[in-house]
């Protein structure tokens, strides 16, 4: 039972992390146009990131059930694979890159798996297609490499797009009203924001909560559970069925969400909003409505996509839209190397703790 309340401890301090770290990216853009204060900003995305995670558990059945072996996921080894993905998470706010938060969970737990299933790579789901459409496949292919390249990529193009369209539309605006005007849209375009980053990120610690049940329902851990604790047992799915998320782990996940978001995250704020390209409320509209629009299509289909990515490349686009220059290509640089290093390094650090309690025995 310790061990239990530890795992979920340790999911609900990575879901505090994401809430800061990630929800940084997702009011950056509506801080550095001067719409809002960073207060104003925090509170707005707290209170959309919460009513944004009781939306669909599509993303949290991917984590749960879709990327690995659940007989091999289980308790100290979902410990080794949290600790990993906030080590990860930690270090870039520190340096203040807006790396993926959801790519950090998804390496940790994939290194940690195999290091517990003794390399075994087969405990790691890599591809089940599906013969009806690509995106209801499941595994690591599709659920996070497919979506990992498709939405930065979707993001910069829909971004670039938008913008173009809109330079069109107000070339005849003078300057004033188009600031007056987007800096009131902007603020619609940012609870959108939070509302998407709700939707996507909150669900996957949702996910590794409910794989932490199942695994313990599997191994007999709450045979011996007193009746009042009988909600924590959760089977797991029969094939083709969607484990079922307890309402009571929404609320749990939600709330915790909400209170990372309100500890802000300047690091990463500064790093997108200032570093990066400089932004009028009109392209604060246009990123954070395409970066949104990426993030809620994906959680619908229950893809663990990156919020990180989807602002990041969305404002990449709106600022090529301006013009190239306009990007500073050394900062682009470091944000994408963090990129790349995200499910390596923490899947790395993940492997090496089970490894490391496994030659204390605690495996």
């Amino acid at each position: 039972m310790l061990l239990i309340l530890l795992v979920i401890f340790v999911t609900l301090v990575f879901t505090y992390i994401n809430g800061f770290h990630d929800t940084a990216n997702s009011i950056a853009t509506v801080v550095s146009t001067k719409v809002l204060t960073p207060r104003q900003a925090i509170l707005l995305a707290a209170v959309t990131n919460l009513i944004g995670a009781f939306f669909g558990t599509a993303v949290a059945t991917t984590i749960a059930s879709g990327l690995v072996d659940v007989h091999v996921a289980t308790m100290p080894v979902l410990c080794c694979a949290m600790v990993g993905a906030i080590a990860w998470n930690l270090i870039t706010w520190w340096f203040g890159l807006p790396s993926s938060s959801s790519h950090a969970l998804v390496g940790g737990l994939c290194g940690a798996v195999l290091a517990a299933s003794g390399n075994r790579w087969s405990s790691i789901i890599w591809s089940v297609p599906n013969g009806l459409h690509w995106w209801l496949g499941k595994g690591i292919l599709w659920k996070v490499v497919v979506p990992m390249i498709t939405s930065p990529i979707v993001g910069f193009i829909v971004g670039f797009i938008v913008m173009i369209l809109l330079y069109i539309v107000l070339r005849n605006w003078r300057p004033v009203k188009v600031n007056r005007v987007f800096g009131k849209l902007q603020l619609l375009s940012a609870a959108y924001m939070g509302f998407a980053h709700g939707t996507n990120d909150a669900q996957k610690t949702m996910g590794i909560i409910a794989l932490a049940l199942v695994a313990g329902t599997v191994g007999g851990n709450f045979e011996t559970l007193p009746g009042w604790l009988s909600f924590l047992k959760t089977p797991a799915p029969a094939a083709g069925q969607m484990l079922h998320i307890a309402a009571w782990i929404k609320i749990l996940c939600a709330l915790t969400m909400c209170a990372g978001t309100a500890a802000g995250g300047w690091r990463i704020i500064k790093t997108l909003g200032h570093k990066m390209v400089k932004l009028q409320p009109v392209h604060g509209f246009a990123a954070e409505a395409t970066g949104a629009t990426v993030l809620f299509t994906a959680a619908h289909f229950g893809m663990p996509v990156s919020t990180t990515h989807a602002i990041t490349t969305s404002i990449m686009g709106v600022g090529c839209a301006k013009r190239f220059s306009a990007l500073k290509l050394r900062v682009v640089e470091r944000i994408l190397w963090a990129w790349v290093m995200t499910l390596p390094a923490s899947a790395a650090v993940g492997y090496v703790l089970v490894k490391i309690a496994q030659s204390f025995g605690w495996l």
